[in-house]
């Protein structure tokens, strides 16, 4: 599903109006549109209750289903905390339920004020995260264009630049100097954009491509942004003396009046609000005549306080049965006209009629047919790190499988078995004694969840003696099996390879050999498989890739690197990634010669003969694999080359210094080693993990283990 995200250069530009337009104008071309709106901010909205008022509009408005947005407070303490990834992870669950029944997703972006300096930082983390086509609202004076450049080029930085393929163009809403009228003459709008193309011409950054692309030009209207008298009322917390049709008058102009009747005659105009001191009865009883000859006053204020004597109230009686709203506020005239000036543009929730205006308009403005036409050709094929943490924790949440950690009373290990247990991740066994892990639970602040099994080793050992031995017939006597149990990694391993439990996870304080040998001695391979072997699930910042062999396998054969290709892409599959599998090699193509580059090229096409459902290619050098401009360059009629998704390393040496560089230049989140081909599943961990990458590690043993 494609994802716009539509990011304002400021406050007041109309970024809910422009999302909503851009869902109307999609559904009126036949694409159903989900709507997002991933964060609160309460300093836009001082008097909101915490409404999401955005996704309450869609909601009411276009019947779609909505998630409620995090409040600010959550993102601000999170961001404080450095828990990006987890706060984007939340924002999966909420995407899933918004795009429900719908083709297309709108996400609304935050504004950037002084009190949300983080706004640019984290819309840029969300466009990545949901791998989202970034719009830009902005506003603009058709007349004055100077500085239009400069504000979409400071939003458009934060995501790569205006000339970047995720940078999809721009909206010029609420525009002036320009009508309705003219923008509906095809010559006058070719006109005006033309000169918006020659002003934003400055930054020479390929804006006036494809790639940055004019989607809309809304003209402002008066009446698009004017409110009730009823919210007037709200707003000003007023008191209302005559309520008459506040509930459907709207506020065009506001006219302080404290002259004499004479000199304000000209105010008593339709749709402005009357604002004068409560005490110039002169002036009720004016507005009131202009009503009852016909004049459709919006209303009228009344400041200081004071009220209208009885009698005056009766002789204006008849203007308020045609429907005169008339309020009454304790701040004087010039702080009334001060609020009034200040009042929120944003639609509010039971404003329908409003809201279908504000559709309506902002729809016919853009460029619907440039829009479907991108919609139909950019469907992305990159799975976001955020992304693949949700859908494996999803994913493992539905299989709900026993795991044990044989490093039970390591304090990480601890920490993420609680996690797990508490998200319903996985059912965790921990091979510790008890007061151990209470102590690491007591020190560290952890609550054990009563459900958390603790199983201590010298209480089951036994057990294991005579089935080990029978399954090591001939290479294991009762004694050396005794001793060999006495290791928790042996012990869990035999756990498994009975059946007791679905997967194992070790290597927080055990070498990849303590993980893994055992595993080969009592799991075996899988009768599909002759080896074992490993990838790395790497989280770079635009997409999940895997990485293989990078643990286990030194110097695999042809064969054997054929093998290795299909797990890997077998793997990446049932995590959700397209396989596009690029057999890495120092050349490309029929260029290069060696007994290395010999190797890879009849491993590519040993692969290619066994699963010809797959798309593998190589010897492909790195770069032709992963970048698109290289691939077109040095293989241009390769369906791998530039789109890669699983990189196969023809040996260990090659694929563990590639992703340990990978990981530590570029700061770069690596899961696994995952090992591929065992009857059971058993993955090792690095020795640094963090507890986060233990948390993943279990999920993905969960998903890998057989229903």
């Amino acid at each position: 599903m494609q994802t716009f995200l539509i990011i304002p250069t400021g406050v007041g530009v109309g970024l809910t109006s422009a999302c909503l337009g851009i869902i109307r104008a999609l559904d009126m071309a036949g694409i159903r549109a989900g709507f997002m709106k991933p964060f609160m901010q309460a300093e836009l909205n001082p008097d909101s209750d915490g409404t999401n008022r955005s996704s309450l509009l869609v909601s009411k408005t276009l019947n779609r289903p909505i998630s409620p947005a995090i409040q600010q407070s959550i993102v601000e303490r999170m961001l404080g905390d450095d828990q990006m990834d987890e706060l984007l992870e939340q924002l999966m669950s909420m995407k899933d339920e918004s795009r429900q029944g719908c083709d297309i997703l709108i996400v609304e972006g935050l504004v950037p004020t002084s009190e949300s300096s983080y706004a640019p930082q984290l819309n840029a983390a969300l466009a990545q995260a949901l791998d989202a086509s970034v719009i830009i609202v902005t506003t603009a004076d058709a007349d004055h264009l100077q500085g239009l450049s400069d504000r979409l080029d400071l939003v458009a930085q934060a995501f790569g630049g205006a000339s970047s393929a995720r940078v999809l163009g721009y909206i010029l809403n609420r525009v002036k100097g320009v009508t309705e009228a003219a923008l509906g003459q095809p010559a006058e709008l070719a006109a005006l954009q033309l000169q918006i193309t020659q002003a934003i011409k400055p930054l020479a950054r390929n804006l006036s491509s494809d790639n940055f692309h004019l989607i809309g030009v809304v003209p402002f209207n008066e009446a698009l942004s004017a409110p009730r008298i009823l919210d007037v009322a709200n707003a000003l917390k007023a008191t209302v003396i005559n309520e008459g049709d506040a509930a459907s008058r709207r506020v065009k102009r506001v006219s302080l009046c404290a002259r004499t009747v004479k000199n304000i005659l000209g105010s008593l105009t339709p749709d402005t609000l009357i604002v004068t001191p409560g005490d110039r009865e002169d002036i009720l009883v004016a507005a009131s005549l202009a009503t009852m000859n016909g004049v459709p006053l919006a209303g009228i204020v009344l400041t200081g306080d004071y009220l209208p004597e009885e009698p005056v109230l009766q002789l204006c009686n008849n203007a308020f049965k045609a429907g005169l709203p008339v309020l009454s506020v304790k701040t004087d005239s010039f702080e009334t006209v001060q609020r009034l000036s200040q009042m929120s543009n944003e639609i509010p929730i039971d404003d329908h009629e409003r809201t279908e205006q504000v559709m309506a308009t902002v729809a016919r403005h853009i460029d619907i047919d440039w829009l479907k036409k991108h919609f139909a050709l950019q469907r992305s094929d990159h799975l976001s790190p955020s992304a693949f943490r949700y859908e494996l924790v999803k994913k493992a949440q539905v299989k709900i499988k026993r795991i044990v950690l044989p490093e039970g009373a390591e304090p990480r290990t601890v920490e993420a078995a609680v996690i797990c247990q508490n998200r319903g991740i996985a059912q965790c066994v921990l091979l510790a004694k008890r007061e151990d892990v209470e102590a690491i639970a007591q020190a560290r602040g952890i609550v054990l969840p009563a459900g958390l099994e603790i199983i201590e080793p010298e209480s089951i050992r036994e057990r294991y003696i005579a089935p080990m031995v029978e399954r090591r017939k001939g290479k294991l006597t009762t004694q050396l099996a005794e001793a060999q149990l006495q290791d928790t990694v042996v012990l869990g391993t035999m756990m498994l390879a009975l059946g007791e439990v679905d997967g194992l996870v070790s290597g927080a304080i055990h070498t990849t050999a303590n993980t893994v040998r055992p595993a080969f001695q009592l799991i075996k391979t899988s009768p599909n498989f002759s080896l074992v072997s490993s990838i790395f699930f790497m989280l770079l910042p635009e997409q999940v890739v895997v990485y293989g062999d990078c643990a286990i396998n030194p110097d695999p054969t042809a064969i054997e690197l054929a093998e290795i290709a299909i797990q890997s892409a077998d793997s990446a599959a049932a995590f959700g990634i397209e396989p596009r599998v690029a057999m890495i090699s120092y050349s490309t193509g029929e260029s290069g010669t060696g007994s290395g580059v010999d190797k890879v090229r009849e491993a590519t096409r040993i692969a290619q003969e066994r699963r010809p459902d797959l798309m593998i290619d190589g010897p492909l050098q790195y770069d032709a694999a992963a970048i698109e401009s290289v691939g077109l360059q040095k293989a241009p009629n390769s369906k791998v080359a530039g789109r890669a998704t699983v990189f196969v390393f023809p040996d260990l040496n090659t694929g563990n210094t590639t992703y340990k560089a990978v990981q530590r230049s570029a700061n770069v989140v690596s899961v696994g080693p995952m090992l591929q081909g065992l009857n059971k599943p058993v993955n090792d961990l690095s020795r640094g993990a963090l507890v986060e990458d233990i948390v993943y590690t279990i999920a993905l043993t969960a998903i890998q283990a057989n229903d």
